[in-house]
């Protein structure tokens, strides 16, 4: 049927424009992570400052939803922090989970949604008893950087 929406139509269809909450990194592989005020993204390498930064290309900056936070706080019965997340990016107001694949903006780097950001053991630790499995499906996306910008709180994020 002529003007049938296709699926393909359906996943590159995201109106909503999130917006970039808060960020952190770990100057060090063990450290806690920090808060930062506005961080540079390097296209191919990760955050500038970020222990992780140049580790691997599919994986140079992890994201969270801060509407999934407030599901894994109702679930653990606490308040749940980015930095115990130990994600580097939260942002509000888009499903990142619809990034997966797709080009998008946050400020002017642009960036790749490469896959899910499954929790790690260090959530257990973090959280205490269940803290593993009240991140399980709301742990965010993985992300490559396709071009180099700053990010800040407040910068806009959008689909390509």
């Amino acid at each position: 049927m002529a003007g049938e929406v296709t699926m393909k139509d359906l996943l590159r269809t995201i109106p909503q424009i999130g917006e970039v909450v808060a960020m952190t990194i770990r100057p060090e592989r063990k450290m806690d992570p920090i808060y930062v005020e506005k961080v540079e993204a390097v296209a191919g390498s990760g955050l500038s400052g970020d222990h992780f930064a140049a580790k691997s290309i599919k994986r140079e900056v992890t994201l969270i939803q801060a509407e999934h936070l407030n599901v894994v706080e109702e679930l653990l019965s606490r308040e749940v922090p980015l930095h115990m997340t130990r994600r580097n990016i939260m942002v509000k107001g888009i499903n990142l989970l619809a990034l997966k694949g797709q080009q998008f903006t946050i400020g002017d780097a642009v960036f790749e949604g490469t896959g899910e950001c499954y929790p790690c053991s260090r959530m257990e630790a973090n959280f205490g008893p269940g803290g593993y499995n009240a991140m399980r499906g709301h742990g965010g996306l993985t992300a490559k950087i396709i071009q180099s910008g700053t990010i800040k709180p407040g910068d806009k994020v959008a689909l390509i």
